[in-house]
């Protein structure tokens, strides 16, 4: 069976520990290349049809927005099925201690009996919070294990910390 690299990430305005600063890729994608190479695995990329403001600011106030709605943002596009996959690392920013609303919508469109999930984030101090837990009471029969954390500061130069947790 193969694997599946999905994740939400965010490029334009980011905070870095404090400041800051416009990137064009978003680091949780960073890390979610980082791990569709080492593990040979097809990358997917949730994307809403109507994105957050590339103003950080704003972007918090719409994503905390949603999380107190528990809205389910449409997104561009699904996978038609996830069936020819088993093992699915899923990643995404962690904000306001959860995953955007946006990963919701995707997670919700699937049938996740007999998968295996590996979450991963990137956060800024905040961790996975109670994502993995999140994750399980949201894919009802998926394996959901032990996740990982990077700051979102260092995603570019995590590779280390990635191949140490694909190898446990």
């Amino acid at each position: 069976m193969a694997k599946l690299v999905v994740f939400y990430s965010r490029a334009d305005e980011n905070y870095f520990g404090g400041q800051y600063r416009v990137v064009e890729v978003g680091n949780t994608e960073k890390v979610a290349h980082m791990i569709a190479e080492a593990t040979g695995a097809d990358l997917f990329k949730i994307q809403q049809k109507v994105p957050y403001s590339p103003n950080y600011k704003r972007c918090i106030e719409q994503a905390m927005a949603h999380k107190r709605a528990k809205a389910r943002p449409e997104l561009v596009e699904l996978p038609e099925c996830l069936d020819s996959y088993d093992e699915i690392y899923l990643g995404y920013p962690n904000y306001w201690g959860d995953m955007p609303m946006a990963v919701y919508t995707f997670l919700d469109a699937f049938d996740w009996t007999g998968k295996t999930i590996y979450p991963f984030c990137t956060h800024e101090g905040s961790g996975l919070s109670g994502t993995g837990q999140n994750i399980a009471r949201t894919c009802k029969g998926a394996d959901v294990r032990a996740g990982l954390a990077i700051c979102g500061s260092d995603a570019e130069h995590s590779k280390g910390l990635v191949l140490s947790w694909l190898n446990h």
